[in-house]
């Protein structure tokens, strides 16, 4: 009442010690008046006065005007509900009715997989995941899933901050160029689909960007230099695409990106020295791939970097000493073409749950400071040219002979006797 009597002149009647309110003293109804904690507020006491029921008609108007303004309230904006139903029109699903909510002119709070922005009422999430905990997609894997492709029409859902439209298998067609144009986005999350096409060229516009994933697709091209300008981005996740190209020179830029993902594709070239520079970066991932050159013997200085795997390349040259002596717990150097000696710089702060060397031509000797690490739970160096007798004691004690097969001359336990 005090918010009331704040924004109105005229003072309330006092009748029989109750206070009520004239409808003259809501020339304008205030929306932002009018919400479910006033509403709660406006209680009409019963009276038996002619007056009273003279004023019946006025305060069911009253009620109307209340409910009328709360349901506008509660909805979204009519063109949001336009976007999203064209967005729905070109996607099939026949089995989980999954878009069977989306009715109404609530699509805030009623629709499948839409949220809106509290003080906006806008649109600001999609989340469709196909391959989800939630109950509704119980029966995916026996009855189908979603086909059909992303509309540009999701661009005109401008406050939008989180797009998950992931894991249905069928989606096709391109991520819509005009993805770039949503400035408050956070999350594109796309992984599991059919999309194929390039990654939009001008994606670098998207500063608010904190997730990129589109593993698991058929996206093509290269990676836009563009995409070095995500000054926000945390996890890129590109795995299992047709991507080829260099990786951008200046990645080195993306300074809060702690999760590099690029594995499974064709990107060849040498590997930017700048990764270095990110100082986030726990997780680089770059196997499977075409990549050429020498490893960067800075990468072994990253202060965070925990997991390094650069599997199925065509990498050359020899293993910098600064990467069995940094951070890095889970090492993966195999099938590449790397030669000379394993570095013999182990000790006890050395710790890795796995370090696998095999597929190279790697020579000399298995260092015998291997002994002296803390822990390395997996040690592979199998196809190889190593030689001389296996070390004595931890790891060696528990690895099987798998590790060391198809080496020149190596020998003893596990292997044969010496």
């Amino acid at each position: 009442m005090n918010v009331l009597r704040k924004h109105h002149k005229t003072a309330p009647v006092d009748v029989r010690g109750k206070t009520v309110l004239k409808i003259s003293h809501f020339p304008i109804i205030n929306k932002a008046l009018l919400n479910s904690t006033h509403c709660a507020s406006l209680s009409i006491p019963p009276f038996q006065t002619k007056q009273n029921k003279a004023m019946k008609p006025v305060f069911t108007i009253m009620s109307a005007l209340l409910l009328a303004v709360i349901a506008t309230v509660n909805s979204c904006p009519p063109s949001d509900r336009a976007a999203l139903l064209a967005f729905k029109a070109a996607l099939h699903e026949p089995y989980l009715g999954i878009f069977d909510s989306w009715t109404g002119t609530d699509c805030c709070h009623n629709w499948y997989g839409v949220s809106c922005d509290s003080e906006s009422h806008r649109v600001a999430d999609i989340n469709l995941r196909g391959e989800s905990e939630d109950p509704v997609f119980e029966r995916a894997h026996r009855t189908g899933y979603m086909t059909g492709f992303i509309s540009p029409e999701i661009c005109k859902l401008t406050r939008l901050s989180s797009i998950t439209i992931a894991d249905w298998k069928g989606i096709t067609g391109e991520i819509p160029k005009c993805i770039s144009t949503l400035s408050f986005l956070r999350i594109l999350d796309l992984v599991g689909n059919k999309i194929s096409g390039e990654i939009p060229y001008d994606i670098g516009k998207l500063n608010r960007l904190t997730v990129l994933n589109i593993a698991d697709n058929q996206i093509s091209g290269r990676i836009p230099a563009s995409l070095t300008s995500l000054s926000s981005l945390m996890h890129l996740d590109l795995r299992n695409n047709k991507i080829s190209g260099l990786i951008p020179r200046r990645i080195g830029r993306l300074g809060m990106l702690s999760r590099a993902l690029l594995s499974g594709n064709q990107i060849s070239g040498p590997i930017p020295s700048s990764i270095s520079r990110i100082y986030r970066l726990a997780d680089l991932d770059l196997s499977m791939n075409k990549i050429s050159g020498l490893i960067p013997a800075s990468l072994g200085k990253m202060a965070v970097l925990a997991t390094l795997n650069l599997d199925c390349n065509k990498i050359s040259g020899t293993i910098p000493p600064t990467l069995l002596t940094s951070s890095i717990g889970n090492l993966n150097l195999s099938r590449n073409g790397l030669a000379g000696k394993i570095p013999d710089v182990f000790g006890p702060r050395s710790y890795f749950t796995v370090i696998d060397l095999s597929y190279n031509k790697l020579s000399g000797s298995i260092p015998r400071t291997l002994t002296a690490a803390s822990y390395i739970g997996h040690l592979d160096v199998s196809y190889n040219h190593l030689c001389g007798r296996i070390p004595a004691g931890a790891p060696f004690d528990h690895l099987e002979a798998s590790s060391f097969s198809h080496n020149h001359c190596l020998c003893g336990k596990p292997l044969r006797a010496c």
